[in-house]
């Protein structure tokens, strides 16, 4: 994909802030952090979303997904942890490239990313 960010970044063609690297999946530093230690993971190969994702990319992603978890909750002295995951422009995908946020959440931190319209 030409013009996906995403893939610029895989390619090193765009400026970004490593965290983690394999040959599958990269996690980088949120350019728009809502909080100490906010990381995106991205796989390294095109998808859209979750939908149309292979299988063991998925698997290997879901993996990496909890260790990274871990470690940021650790490094960053985090009591929590939200990732957030959007799939299609109707639930608010703003990337084209299947993503996943990594939000360490500490007290009292004023971050409410929950929908409350009466469920």
């Amino acid at each position: 994909m030409n013009n996906c960010i995403f893939c610029k970044i895989a390619k090193g063609q765009a400026p970004f802030k490593l965290v983690y690297e394999d040959d599958t999946v990269m996690a980088i530093a949120s350019i728009e952090p809502v909080s100490k230690g906010h990381t995106v993971l991205i796989p390294k190969k095109h998808s859209v979303n979750v939908l149309d994702t292979d299988d063991k990319i998925m698997e290997h992603i879901g993996l990496k997904m909890k260790e990274l978890s871990l470690k940021l909750i650790d490094d960053n002295n985090a009591t929590g942890i939200n990732i957030l995951n959007a799939n299609g422009e109707d639930a608010q995908q703003s990337v084209n490239h299947l993503h996943f946020h990594l939000v360490p959440r500490y007290p009292h931190d004023g971050l409410d990313l929950w929908i409350r319209q009466g469920l």
